[in-house]
């Protein structure tokens, strides 16, 4: 009887042994599986959104407000096409090319697929009604035009792509052509031969490059929230913005449910490869953010990757706000005053020229500490003008975010005049300097 219990036992003890073992390989397994988001994300958020990345910045600062694998590269679409409205911008603005100049039509852009405008060879278009084009109806044929106008071929404008991606730190994007579209998808004859690749850029230097767009051509944003376009006076109807959050379609039966308050851009994309994309902005009481998503699942007229930016922006403002952590015209405690020669008087006061404030979360407490003054001369040379920058303080906070260590530079300014002094008063100081060093090198001998 003993060793009947014994055994029944054992045979128990094994069996729930096996079962407990089942139970863990299960978890492990499903949590192998389930989608992993970072820190600054979904942890802090709970947003769960259904994209393959997702990025939002606050426009004004830089500051990262939401961050989902944000630096994997991904293929961008038609998002690529911000690229080719930075450089054009940047083209007009130095003169290569200009908004009324008559561009005729070539056989690249007319072999051109996807979305377009049915540009035919030999057609004559200006840059601007292009740039609406491309802006607006995210035609491939007026961009790949406005490309080779740029630089002579698309292929070399796609290495101006890759050069500037560069300079503005996108260190997660790589270009071949001026669209989006993939190698295959492009006319055979104008598929680059010294570019690799395919065109893939991260939702983080999505955001970087529409930050960059709204910092030096803030007037971008007249084109992207065009709603509607007539392109050529023949055409039955115009071309409508592929924006469907644009603010402006709250009262248009089709996209009202898309409409967000103060959007009014950026950029779409959309291929097979790449699913749905969107970077869009929306400015509220004095706010500008800057959200993308990339990999959202669906068809491409389901709406559905508005409607994840939609969760973005709501979180976005919802959660943050601006706080300032130093007041313009603060005195710096540690360096009142800095040392000033060939002057009236020998020093001069300081304070910043501008506030420190940064996009933080509404229920976060966070202060800035000074970490370093540097003059732009030590000493400065009289003669000094109020208001006149002489140095920058540099400020070190820890974001609540992202928990890294952010630095901001502000500028130091003169907080009164100084003149410069006359020669004699120049004279007796030197004098005076002279004697001083004498009596202290004859202290030192003893």
């Amino acid at each position: 009887m003993l060793n009947q219990a014994y055994n029944r036992y054992t045979k128990r003890t094994a069996l729930m042994f096996k079962l407990l073992v089942v139970l863990l390989l299960a978890a492990l397994l499903q949590a192998m599986l389930l989608p992993r988001s970072s820190a600054a994300g979904n942890d802090i958020s709970g947003l769960q959104l259904n994209v393959k990345s997702a990025f939002l910045m606050d426009a004004d600062t830089g500051q990262v407000l939401y961050d989902n694998n944000a630096d994997t590269p991904l293929p961008p679409a038609s998002m690529t096409k911000m690229m080719t409205e930075y450089l054009v911008f940047k083209a007009i603005q130095e003169g290569k090319i200009s908004w009324e100049q008559q561009i005729t039509i070539q056989e690249n852009a007319a072999k051109q697929i996807g979305s377009r405008v049915l540009l035919a060879v030999g057609d004559k278009h200006t840059v601007r009604e292009l740039y609406i084009a491309m802006a607006v109806g995210s035609a491939n044929d007026a961009t790949a035009q406005l490309a080779e106008t740029v630089a002579g071929s698309e292929e070399a404008f796609a290495k101006l792509m890759n050069e500037a991606a560069k300079e503005l730190g996108m260190n997660n994007s790589h270009f071949i052509n001026s669209t989006g579209l993939d190698r295959a998808d492009m006319p055979e004859a104008y598929r680059p031969k010294s570019i690799e690749g395919e065109t893939e850029m991260s939702a983080h230097d999505s955001a970087l490059l529409a930050y960059h767009i709204l910092k030096d051509y803030p007037e971008f944003l007249e084109y992207s929230k065009i709603q509607s376009f007539k392109f050529r006076e023949r055409d039955k109807e115009p071309m409508y913005n592929w924006d469907w959050m644009l603010e402006s379609n709250k009262s248009v039966t089709n996209f009202k449910k898309f409409a967000y308050p103060g959007v009014d851009g950026l950029k779409t994309g959309h291929t097979s490869r790449a699913g749905n994309c969107f970077t869009g902005t929306s400015m509220q009481k004095g706010t500008r953010l800057i959200a993308v998503v990339m990999g959202v699942p669906g068809g491409m007229n389901d709406g559905k990757r508005f409607l994840e930016t939609a969760k973005l922006f709501d979180y976005g403002f919802n959660n943050f706000e601006k706080k300032t952590l130093v007041q313009p015209k603060t005195a710096i405690a540690e360096h009142e005053t800095l040392k000033v020669k060939k002057g009236g008087k020998k020093s001069v006061q300081i304070v910043t020229g501008q506030d420190v404030t940064v996009m933080l979360p509404k229920t976060s407490k966070v202060e800035a500490q000074l970490k370093e003054v540097v003059p732009t001369s030590d000493p400065l040379v009289a003669p000094l003008k109020q208001g006149d920058k002489v140095g920058k303080a540099t400020y070190t906070y820890k974001d609540p975010v992202t928990q890294e260590d952010k630095t901001v530079t502000v500028d130091l300014v003169a907080t009164e005049d100084v003149n410069k002094a006359g020669w004699f008063k120049l004279m007796l100081r030197a004098i005076g300097a002279f004697f001083s060093g004498l009596f202290k090198g004859i202290v030192n001998l003893f």
